[in-house]
C-alpha cells in the first residue's frame, strides 16, 4: 500500500519521502506571502479480517474500506488537486496507526503546523476532541502450592475479586471526572491469565485493562493514581505489579480542539455535518498540543446494524468518498488562499 501511494503520488509530479519509521510525507509550496501549513493525514495500516475487494453500485467492501481507505483517497485527491494560494499542503501518512502508533508520533515531533486534518470514518461529522486509549496489566502475586492442600500457599486467582472491585471504584474515587466534551472515563477488564497443572494453585495471576482517558489524565498520571489506588485495594496477602501493556510503543492521550476555530468553522460549513467527540482514539492526540487538530472522514464506525470499522462486514460509499474530498478540498482552499 505504501509503495502503491508513493506511484500514485509520483504519477502526479510530486517526490514523497519515505522516513525513518515508515511514514509517507511530501509537500506542496504556493508562491504567496502567507505562511500558513496544513497537514493531511490518515494511515495505511488495517486489522484483521481480510476482506475482498468488492464493488456494488455506489458500495465498495473490502478491508479497511472505511478504516481508512475512503479517508486516504479522498486526502490523496485534495492534496493533488486542491487549489492553494499561499502557504503549504502537506500528506503525511503513518503505516502503523492500529499497532504502535511510533509514525504518529514521530510526526507529532517533526512536524510544524497551523491545522492538521486526520482522516477517520466520522461519517462526514467534524470531530474535535476524542479521549485517548491505552492498556495495562495487573499481575497479582501468591505463592504456589500443591491443590490437595491449597491451604500452603496463596492462589492468585483469588485476588481477581478484589483487583476487578478495585478497578470498578476507580473513576469514583481516583478519576478525573466526566468531560464536557468527551464524557467519562472508562475503565474496563478485558483479559484474565493465570494456571499451570490442574493440581497445582497458581502463584501468578494477570488481569488485562482497557482505558479510555478524558482530560486532564495522562498516560502517567492514571498508572501512578493506579497502583496507588490498588495498594489501598488488595489484601495484604498479595502482591502485584501494574505496568503498560505495550511500554515500548506510545499511547494516545486525549486530545480537545477549540470548536470556534477557523478549520472547525469551515470544515463544518461544508460537510453540514455535526461538530462532536470522535468515538475512538487516533493519532490526532499527538498533532493536538501543536495546532487545532480535527478528525474527519467517510465511512462509520458502527450502523444501526453493528460494527463496520474492523469488522466482516467493512463497506463505504464512494458518494461519500467524494463528498468529503470536496468537503476538505474547499476548506483547504479557504485557508490556504
Amino acid at each position: 500500500m505504501r509503495s502503491l501511494v508513493i506511484e500514485a503520488l509520483a504519477q502526479e509530479g510530486y517526490h514523497p519521502e519515505r522516513d525513518a519509521t515508515g511514514n509517507v510525507i511530501t509537500t506542496r509550496e504556493a508562491t504567496g506571502s502567507s505562511s500558513m501549513h496544513l497537514v493531511l493525514n490518515t494511515h495505511i495500516d488495517t486489522v484483521p479480517p481480510h476482506l475482498p475487494f468488492e464493488q456494488h453500485d455506489d458500495i465498495v467492501q473490502g478491508r479497511g474500506a472505511c478504516d481508512a481507505k475512503g479517508a486516504l483517497a479522498a486526502l490523496v485527491d485534495v492534496f493533488c488537486t486542491a487549489p492553494i494560494d499561499a502557504g503549504r499542503l502537506t500528506l503525511a501518512i503513518t503505516p502503523d496507526e492500529e499497532t504502535t502508533q511510533f509514525g504518529g508520533e514521530h510526526l507529532g515531533e517533526t512536524l510544524s503546523a497551523d491545522g492538521y486534518i486526520v482522516g477517520e470514518p466520522t461519517g462526514l461529522d467534524v470531530c474535535y476532541a476524542a479521549r485517548g486509549g491505552y492498556g495495562g496489566r495487573i499481575t497479582v502475586h501468591g505463592e504456589s502450592a500443591h491443590a490437595s492442600d491449597p491451604t500452603d500457599g496463596t492462589n492468585a486467582i483469588r485476588g481477581v475479586t478484589p483487583v476487578l472491585e478495585a478497578l470498578d471504584r476507580y473513576d469514583t474515587e481516583r478519576g478525573p471526572g466526566k468531560h464536557e466534551a468527551l464524557g467519562s472515563p472508562t475503565l474496563t477488564p478485558t483479559h484474565v491469565e493465570a494456571g499451570g497443572p490442574l493440581n497445582q494453585v497458581p502463584a501468578e495471576c494477570t488481569v488485562s485493562f482497557d482505558r479510555r482517558s478524558v482530560p486532564p489524565e495522562t498516560t502517567q498520571s492514571f498508572f501512578g493514581e493506579l497502583d496507588s489506588h490498588l495498594s489501598q485495594s488488595l489484601p495484604d496477602s498479595y502482591e502485584y505489579e501494574v505496568h503498560p501493556a505495550y511500554p515500548g510503543s506510545p499511547d494516545p492521550d486525549p486530545f480537545v480542539t477549540d470548536a470556534d476555530t477557523q478549520l472547525v468553522e469551515e470544515l463544518a460549513g461544508a460537510s453540514g455535518g455535526d461538530i462532536r467527540a470522535f468515538e475512538a482514539t487516533t493519532e490526532a492526540s499527538y498533532f493536538a498540543n501543536d495546532a487545532p487538530t480535527v478528525v474527519f472522514g467517510p465511512g462509520v464506525i458502527a450502523d444501526a446494524d453493528g460494527p463496520v470499522a474492523h469488522a466482516e462486514r467493512e463497506y463505504i460509499h464512494r458518494s461519500e468518498i467524494a463528498a468529503a474530498t470536496e468537503t476538505i478540498r474547499s476548506t483547504v482552499e479557504a485557508i490556504l488562499s
